[in-house]
């Protein structure tokens, strides 16, 4: 079995949910190596999350952040964690309801996604700087 593991600064996104298929996979071409493996990427930061969904109509991306404000909104009387601005706490919860890793099988040197199934950036702050990931690939 073999392991590689790489860490990366992604550039700075807007608030969203973001596709970063292409910018995790640029990283890692030793994934052609593996008939079988797995691929996880993990954000190293408390306020933005991964997930897995649709990669081709971006409404749904729209969808997950209008809903997100809805269910995890902002400015709540009862928040105690405020000092770094009204979308902080709000974002550190819906990092957590995202998750903060996503794990996918490689088959045949290849991530092995559903044909319309992506990786999002689940970026909860306003004014995010860039985030850090980790990804590492293993497999035989």
């Amino acid at each position: 079995m073999e392991f590689f593991q790489k860490e990366i600064r992604l550039q700075p996104y807007s608030r969203g949910f973001h596709i970063i298929t292409d910018d995790v996979l640029s990283v890692m071409p030793e994934i052609c190596k593996f008939k079988i493996g797995q691929f996880q990427v993990f954000i190293k930061h408390t306020s933005a999350g991964l997930t897995i969904n649709e990669n081709a109509d971006y409404t749904v991306r729209l969808d997950f952040e209008s809903h997100m404000n809805k269910m995890v909104p902002e400015n709540q009387p009862y928040y105690k964690h405020t000092f770094e601005g009204l979308d902080d706490m709000p974002a550190h919860i819906k990092a957590s309801l995202m998750g903060h890793s996503v794990i996918i099988p490689i088959t045949n040197g290849k991530l092995n996604l559903g044909i319309w199934q992506g990786i999002y950036l689940c970026e909860h702050r306003n004014n995010a700087r860039g985030r850090n990931l980790v990804i590492t690939a293993f497999g035989n």
